[in-house]
């Protein structure tokens, strides 16, 4: 009755896994290969003896415990709750994949043997463990010992199935696999780690979290220095000997941040992270720590940013700030700053270039004039009436509008010129700084340096050089400016004659017999001179820079976006005239000690262009150092 029950007893295996049973009343045959497929539990008698299985109780399996031990890998993990357990204790899982057991041709038997050995391995006692161990060490384990081997990688590596590459060879097994895998990553983990310390982004990678430092960036930034005027041959002091005062001179266009948003499309370029005003801020007030200069000329200041966080920390640097912003709804402007300890300010005079009612200056363009005295002048002896003039201005960009640019011009000439002039005709030195918009081979850089300009028959897109070819036909016509503003063609301010009658016959005899012939004749020429096509000033400017960089020649550059690499800054002086010191000959002026180089393109093209991490705005500061003979 046992019997029959016992051969009639089918375990519930799933179909994919179900194991074969012969019928009964037939020999079992056995699978290709020769293994016969037996469940756990039950032992085969072979062909020659009776179909009927012998019984032979199995033990107790070690995952039928709270402790079950995972499988070697390789193998799927099994779960208490993806079992069955029949009542001879034999193990169905429900998804075997042959594709597991590697390469080898493994019945499900010997797979779940294999793992029911690992289980017992893994759960024996140590001393066993230790000795087994021993007896692989000395050559009687499987695999013919695992000598410097623990006794977890000796089993792993014993039951772990190998692949065969198609060339017959044995591949990498799959804990080395790992292990290449672990060194990898602890390889790339340690290169992120040194890369972190240097602060220097992978190649081809930008970083979009910048840090504060600039010597922590890792970046290399433009290589300027400090040269000494080429023109200068003696350091020689006149008579009487002290009354001599140095000092130094910044011109920087700073990049609105209003102005950078809404032209955003230059800087694409930069990292966004760059052009936080923020970053911008900090990078702007080391630039101007770092150079100490005596006097600031700064353009494109926006007025809020100027107000909460320029003015108050050059202030507490011991500089005196004067600002003027541009007219209309225009965000910034221009600012004069200067170090209270060596200077001090007589006058601060804003000059506003737009005019109602004329077509021609209807821009918002602005510039500031301040007469500043030296201080301890009285006790170097020095001429109390001297004092320095310092200009600071802002032209239109506009490339096609030279007229509005030249007229914007003579008005800033034109105050300069009022304040500088002494009573007794002689003037004192001049300092013009800013942001001109015009190439050092415009007509209009030649009128400021030479003084005059003939602009007959010059279109306006070319009067400041920032076009190759011409734009259009429209030519400069003749006056420049309306009358009514005042200047005359040296720029220079005049009085407005009251109207003149347009009828030529003389009706009132009083008016004709009050007029001589002087000044009838005098009339005639200012009205020639008014129409004739060119313009002058008197202030015999210089610039402190060549424009080009020895010893090759290539032209110097003060701005870089992705429209224009170019020079359209400028520090200008009124130099001496000779050689003879001006407090020889009676004059007073300046001598041009020395400046900060500057660079060319290719220069800034290596470090990325402007904005960049360490340059924050898209012009150079210019630099220059002057002798001023009081």
């Amino acid at each position: 009755m046992i019997l029959r029950q016992l051969s009639s007893f089918r375990p519930p295996f799933p179909p994919r896994c179900r194991p074969h049973f012969p019928p009964r009343g037939r020999p079992p045959v056995p699978p290709r290969g020769g293994l016969a497929l037996c469940r756990p539990g039950f032992r085969s008698s072979g062909p020659s003896s009776s179909h009927v299985p012998h019984f032979i109780p199995a033990p107790r399996p070690c995952w039928s415990t709270r402790g079950f031990p995972p499988p070697p890998p390789g193998l799927p993990r099994l779960h208490p709750a993806d079992h069955r357990f029949s009542s001879a204790r034999m193990l169905a899982p429900r998804r075997v994949n042959p594709g597991d057991f590697g390469g080898s041709r493994r019945s499900l038997s010997s797979a779940v043997g294999m793992t029911m050995e690992h289980a017992h391995r893994d759960t024996e006692p140590p001393h066993k463990r230790r000795r087994r161990a021993e007896g692989n060490n000395q050559g009687g384990g499987p695999g013919g010992g695992t000598t410097g081997q623990t006794e977890d990688e000796g089993s792993e590596r014993e039951h772990r199935p190998k692949l065969r590459l198609k060339d017959g060879s044995r591949g990498k097994s799959r804990k080395n696999c790992e292990d290449e895998d672990a060194k990898t990553k602890n390889r790339q983990r340690d290169e992120t780690q040194n890369r972190r310390r240097d602060k220097s982004p992978p190649r081809g990678q930008k970083e979009s979290q910048p840090t504060s430092s600039r010597q922590q960036d890792g970046v290399k930034s433009l290589q300027r220095h400090w040269e000494a005027s080429p023109g200068r041959t003696s350091d020689t002091r006149p008579p009487g000997g002290d009354a001599a005062f140095d000092f130094s001179v910044m011109s920087y266009n700073i990049l609105s941040q209003q102005l950078l948003q809404d032209n955003v499309y230059l800087y694409q370029h930069c990292p966004p992270g760059l052009l936080a005003w923020d970053r911008r801020l900090s990078n702007l007030l080391d630039e101007m720590r770092q150079h100490d200069a005596d006097i600031l000329c700064l353009q494109e200041v926006q007025e809020d940013h100027y107000e909460n966080q320029i003015k108050p920390a050059l202030q507490a640097l011991g500089y005196q700030c004067e600002y003027k912003k541009r007219t209309g709804n225009k965000p910034d402007g221009c600012a004069v700053i200067f170090k209270a300890s060596r200077l001090s300010l007589l006058s601060s005079n804003p000059v506003e270039f737009f005019r109602p009612g004329d077509a021609l200056l209807d821009r918002d363009n602005v510039g500031l004039v301040l007469l500043l005295r030296p201080n301890g002048a009285e006790r170097r002896g020095a001429d109390p009436t001297a004092f320095l003039c310092v200009a600071n201005t802002h032209l239109l960009y506009n490339p096609n509008r030279g007229d509005i640019k030249l007229a914007q011009l003579a008005i800033l000439l034109a105050e300069i010129g009022r304040l500088s002039r002494l009573p007794d005709g002689s003037a004192n030195p001049v300092v013009l700084c800013g942001d001109f918009n015009s190439t050092p081979r415009s007509p209009l850089y030649g009128f400021l340096t030479t003084g005059r300009l003939d602009y007959r028959g010059l279109q306006r897109s070319m009067v400041s050089g920032q076009k190759d070819t011409p734009r259009g036909r429209r030519v400069l016509e003749s006056p420049l400016w309306s009358r009514s503003l005042g200047i005359n063609r040296q720029c220079r301010y005049e009085d407005v004659p009251g109207a003149e009658s347009s009828s030529g016959s003389a009706t009132v005899e009083g008016v004709i017999s009050d007029l001589s012939v002087q000044d009838a004749a005098t009339k005639a020429a200012a009205a020639a001179d008014r129409h004739r096509a060119s313009i002058e000033h008197g202030l015999k400017l210089r610039s402190s820079y060549q424009h080009r960089l020895a010893p090759d020649g290539r032209p110097e550059i003060t701005t870089f976006h992705s429209r224009t690499a170019s020079t359209v800054d400028y520090i200008l002086y009124t130099p001496e005239e000779s050689t003879v010191p001006p407090s020889l000959s009676g004059g007073r002026a300046l001598e041009l000690l020395g400046r900060l180089s500057l660079v060319g393109k290719s220069e800034v093209v290596e470090v990325k262009g402007l904005p960049n991490r360490c340059h924050s705005s898209d012009h150079l500061p210019l630099l220059a150092s002057f002798r001023f003979w009081c």
